[in-house]
């Protein structure tokens, strides 16, 4: 019987590689599908991976209705056995409901692929939707990391390389995104949105990776040892409580 599934993770854990890896082995067996996207950071009608691999896809919109999406296609003959559904957590909980009526009416699988939380740790409105909704939520197996080499649980949003907790929910912008200091100073100042996989430890801490190797590079440490400079800088330089 067909299925919804919820393959979910932080952001560059794998996720799109794993939607086209699917599409690809579905198709390979004679199964036709259709992929869906949105605001992939390829640009609009794509499904891209960090590895480099990309497909065109069809590009979810507000007024996107999946179960008309598919039944148009089957009136004119296309074979829709499954679904692709890339950066799921940018779809409304609207979208999410005609998804799950295409795999309960007309037997059609649905693997959607995205993140469960923003950069605020709170849950996007189309994956919590998904949650509630899916027959199988799947954490996906390969792990971000953390700066510090933990697993990354956490995404933070940074803007020129601060991690920020506040603004709207989304913002496109990827992962390794660095301030360039030659266009903010050509153009007087353009903040750069970017993205990072956090641990909890340092999501909490709001220590990031640029901001770890600042304080390395000036204090001369390194960056295992940012926790206790952070320690003893808020304690006056006194000694801190040991390492946790």
């Amino acid at each position: 019987m067909a299925e919804l599934v919820f393959f979910s993770g932080t952001m560059d854990c794998g996720k799109s590689t794993l939607a086209l890896q699917m599409d690809h082995n579905h198709r390979a067996r004679g199964r036709g599908g259709v992929r869906f996207s949105r605001d992939d950071r390829a640009g609009e009608s794509r499904i891209s991976s960090r590895l480099g691999l990309q497909k065109d896809a069809v590009e979810v919109e507000d007024s996107t209705d999946f179960w008309e999406e598919v039944m148009r296609r089957r009136t004119q003959g296309q074979r829709v056995d499954y679904l692709i559904c890339d950066e799921a957590q940018f779809y409304s909980p609207e979208q999410v409901e005609q998804l799950a009526k295409v795999v309960d009416e007309i037997d059609v699988d649905v693997f959607a692929f995205g993140i469960s939380a923003d950069f605020r740790t709170r849950l996007f409105p189309g994956s919590q939707r998904l949650i509630e909704l899916a027959d199988r939520v799947q954490v996906l197996q390969v792990e971000a990391l953390c700066w510090c080499g933990r697993r990354a649980t956490h995404n933070a949003r940074t803007v020129d390389g601060v991690m920020v907790t506040e603004g709207a929910q989304v913002v496109v912008g990827d992962v390794d995104m660095a301030p360039d200091p030659l266009a903010s100073a050509r153009s007087g100042h353009v903040p750069v949105v970017g993205y990072e996989t956090l641990c909890r430890r340092h999501y909490m801490r709001r220590v990031t990776g640029h901001g770890a190797h600042l304080m390395a590079e000036q204090d001369q440490l390194l960056p295992f040892e940012v926790d206790a400079c952070l320690w003893q800088g808020a304690n006056g330089g006194g000694t801190g409580p040991g390492t946790d």
